[in-house]
């Protein structure tokens, strides 16, 4: 499997990485040992989730999504095989990135993970009320402890990102080596228009979640009706049930049908070209479903393709 670097960080990354946040919410645990292990069976490496995941889900209060990676690594025997991205800073129990909730914070992740570092550790969020020297001095000494390799960000701003990166050059402190935004077909002006400059040039590593727009891009949404299809997923995508969103579906029926693939795997080979994309997130509750993602990784669009899809999605 193909390697990408992801920033200056030295972590080596394959170019599609698995959403955690199904773990413990539409994945049980038995399930997300079964995807987990097929994920790195396929040669891919790269595991993101968060300290807040899944508290959404009924019964759950967070951090049920790390101790379910947690239990897989000591069963596994394959901490070796991956890296490993968790955030901080949107759980109730550890809102904000002041240092001692950053503190906090990292000590319960590397106890429900069973494991000694964090791979890639992310702001889940800005915050606007902790300077970010005070942020990145926390982060800071999280990776001299050896207890994080690398730093990134979640839903910072271009404006905030690039300050981020001021601070860190001028005060000699660890820069975010990645950005995570929201970014797919149907949603990419609040990516391109100042986030891809700033991360191209500054070489930044991004792992884009809502890859598929919450299931919209598959395909298996094109009418109200396919609304009921999915309980957790089906309020998101209304409101891409519109001309513009199924001229999306309808270019990548059209590339999907030429390569013998299936939508799904389109919208994820359009983003894994794309200048400055390190791994797309993308999720699945079924190991059919994540092996027919897999077939994004191998999948070679045309310079037509994309630019068909380009146009399809010009907009959005």
């Amino acid at each position: 499997m193909q390697q990408r670097q992801l920033g200056r960080s030295g972590l080596s990354v394959a170019p599609l990485a698995f959403g955690g946040n199904v773990f413990g919410w539409s994945a049980n645990e038995a399930r997300s040992f079964e995807l987990l292990d097929a994920f790195v069976d396929a040669g891919l490496n790269l595991i993101d989730t968060a300290d807040v995941y899944s508290a959404w889900a009924p019964g759950n209060r967070g951090g049920e999504s790390e101790t379910i990676i947690g239990k897989w690594l000591k069963r596994s025997g394959k901490r070796d095989k991956v890296v490993i991205a968790t955030k901080v800073g949107k759980w109730v129990e550890h809102t904000g990135l002041e240092p001692m909730n950053i503190r906090a914070a990292v000590e319960g992740s590397l106890q429900r993970l069973q494991t000694d570092r964090i791979d890639l550790y992310q702001a889940h969020a800005d915050d606007a009320t902790v300077p970010l020297h005070e942020t990145l001095e926390a982060f800071a000494a999280l990776i001299k402890e050896g207890k994080v390799r690398a730093i990134g960000a979640s839903n910072y701003s271009a404006d905030r990102f690039a300050e981020a990166l001021r601070v860190s050059k001028e005060h000699n402190l660890p820069r975010y080596e990645s950005l995570q935004p929201e970014y797919n077909l149907v949603s990419r002006a609040g990516y391109e228009k100042e986030l891809e400059p700033l991360v191209l040039q500054e070489g930044i590593g991004v792992i884009n979640y809502y890859a598929l727009a919450s299931g919209f891009l598959s395909g298996k949404y094109r009418s109200e009706a396919d609304l009921s299809k999915s309980s957790a997923r089906g309020g998101s995508v209304k409101k891409y049930l519109t001309p513009k969103g199924l001229k999306v579906l309808a270019a990548l029926d059209e590339v999907a049908a030429a390569h013998r693939a299936t939508p799904s795997q389109v919208a994820l080979a359009w983003l894994i070209a794309r200048p400055g994309i390190t791994a797309p997130i993308a999720s699945a509750t079924s190991v059919a479903q994540l092996q027919e993602l897999f077939g994004a990784t191998a999948l070679s669009l045309t310079a037509s393709d994309v630019a068909a899809l380009n146009d399809a999605s010009d907009g959005f």
